[in-house]
């Protein structure tokens, strides 16, 4: 009765959904093409969510995260246009599949619906969701979350249909972007990164926050490792990825050598400061002078005019004087900037704000970048699952276990590049392992999995396949020992679908005796 009363309240939310898009869609003047494509989005989505919340644990209700989209559709997209291949209108996405117009609230894209949903997760991010006084990183962390979290919105539709669960990493927009996003995500957990993403105003510190969080989780010896690995996997990406940001770190990186190849000599520094202030103080006095003199003003109007060409000339002595006000005004700025570096305190905050974006920008310089991102990536993940252990060991519940079993299986699938997955990293196995087992042995502890073999190495090579099926339910699964000349088998059965059948060991390696499966009899994996 509960399961019909649940599907019964499914069909009137649905409907619901349905109208409050289509009720938005009749006030905008998209195409036919494009509100059905935005109704098909919608429905795949309330289709797929189920599955999708289930085989990932912590994520936004359903509710939440269509609520979202269709509010991004009503007040950050007037204009969504839908182009063919090869029509007038795609001359304007030159080699992409999309464009996103922030600005004039416009979306062009090919007819994809994962390529639609992207950019509407897109429109309405800030750039900077990061405080400015996190140089560099400010800009490239910020892209990476960004860019994390408009893919993480896609995975509902793109590897969920109602009954099974795919991943096809080519359909990733950026593979990198998406694990380093998914292991941000699951260890501080959605709430946070939501909150993060919507900070415009900076009064919260968001990053400080994410350290404390990590600290306080996880140990600061973690926090200090995950996060350094984290800013440097930014920049890089940043420098693979987005052209606009890349060429003005590159701009900023001569500036900044140049400022610290100058503050090298100490005393040097001082007196190049000393002789600018000195400057700047001439500069605004003789202003003033003019200023509150008629017929300074006058002469230095004659004397600008005389060289300037007729359509820069400037057309009043009123005008100049409002043009010498804005130019004293902004000596003045310079002037205390120049006073404040004389402050031999903020000369040493300056001087470690330039190291610190210059150990950053040295990031450019690295000659083969995607085996640099590769490998700095690994490393996170390393830092990942020994942050992941401490995890584990807070919990004492069934629900909660099988909540992180559900985790990490999912972790162990998400892809790493287009060929391996994360469990076929060879650099990682044992401390993939070391999780496994993990968790394996909490479930025994708790009963909420049975032991199948008396050798905890036996066992663990049944229970780890657990963490590598696609099935959508894990508490439907079955195992089946199956004995034949050249060792022992086991089979995983969700229903009536099974994988392969998958070797445990040769008889020299396995005592009979120690196995607890009966052979050819499925047996339920979870209490």
């Amino acid at each position: 009765m509960q399961k019909k009363t649940d599907k019964f309240f499914d069909k009137i939310v649905r409907k619901d959904y349905n109208n409050e898009l289509e009720k938005i869609l009749e006030k905008k003047t998209f195409d036919e093409n494009t509100k059905s494509m935005l109704l098909s989005i919608l429905y795949k989505i309330e289709t797929a969510y189920k599955d999708y919340e289930k085989v990932k644990p912590n994520v936004e209700e359903k509710e939440e995260f269509i609520q979202a989209i269709i509010t991004t559709i009503r007040n950050h997209c007037d204009d969504i246009r839908i182009v063919k291949l090869n029509s007038t209108e795609s001359e304007m996405l030159g080699d992409k599949t999309f464009l996103v117009e922030k600005n004039k609230k416009r979306i062009i894209c090919y007819p994809i619906e994962r390529k639609l949903l992207y950019c509407i997760a897109k429109i309405n991010k800030n750039e900077k969701i990061i405080k400015a006084n996190h140089p560099i990183i400010d800009r490239t962390l910020s892209d990476l979350i960004n860019v994390g979290n408009n893919i993480n919105t896609v995975e509902p539709m793109r590897d969920f249909n109602g009954y099974s669960w795919t991943t096809i990493p080519k359909e990733i927009e950026s593979i990198y972007h998406n694990l380093v996003y998914q292991n941000i995500r699951m260890l501080i957990g959605y709430q946070f990164l939501n909150k993060w993403i919507k900070n415009s105003e900076f009064i919260i510190d968001y990053l400080e926050n994410f350290k404390d969080k990590l600290e306080e989780k996880y140990g600061k010896e973690r926090q200090e490792e995950f996060t350094n690995l984290l800013n440097i996997i930014s920049v890089l990406l940043v420098i693979r990825y987005n052209q606009k940001i890349k060429t003005k770190l590159e701009k900023e990186k001569k500036e900044v050598e140049a400022k610290l190849e100058k503050i090298k000599d100490n005393q040097s520094f001082v007196q190049e400061m000393t002789k600018e202030k000195r400057k700047l103080t001439k500069q605004i006095k003789q202003m003033d002078e003019t200023l509150n003199n008629k017929n300074l003003l006058q002469e230095e109007y004659e004397r600008r005019n005389e060289f300037l060409p007729l359509k820069e000339k400037i057309f009043s002595v009123r005008i100049l004087s409002k043009m010498m006000a804005e130019e004293r005004e902004e000596k003045l700025n310079k002037l205390e900037k120049v006073n404040r570096l004389l402050n031999p305190q903020n000369f040493v905050k300056l001087k470690k704000e330039l190291e610190i974006k210059g150990y950053y920008l040295k990031l450019l310089d690295i000659p083969n970048l995607e085996e640099e991102i590769s490998e700095t990536v690994i490393e996170l993940q390393k830092i990942f699952l020994m942050a992941y252990q401490t995890k584990i060991k807070t919990v004492n519940t069934k629900q909660e276990l099988m909540k992180l079993i559900y985790e990490f299986r999912y972790y162990c699938l998400l892809p790493v590049n287009d060929r391996k997955t994360i469990m076929e990293i060879e650099e990682i196995e044992d401390k993939i392992e070391q999780v496994q087992r993990l968790l394996i042995e909490k479930a025994h502890e708790i009963k909420l999995i049975d032991i199948f073999s008396k050798e905890k190495r036996i066992d663990y090579q049944i229970l780890k396949n657990i963490f590598y099926v696609r099935v959508i339910n894990l508490e439907d699964l079955y195992i089946k020992l199956i004995k034949e000349k050249d060792g022992f088998y086991i089979q995983l059965f969700d229903d009536n679908v099974f994988e392969e059948k998958i070797g445990i060991g040769s008889m020299e390696e396995i005592n009979k005796k120690d196995l607890l499966l009966n052979g050819n009899r499925k047996v339920k994996i979870f209490n």
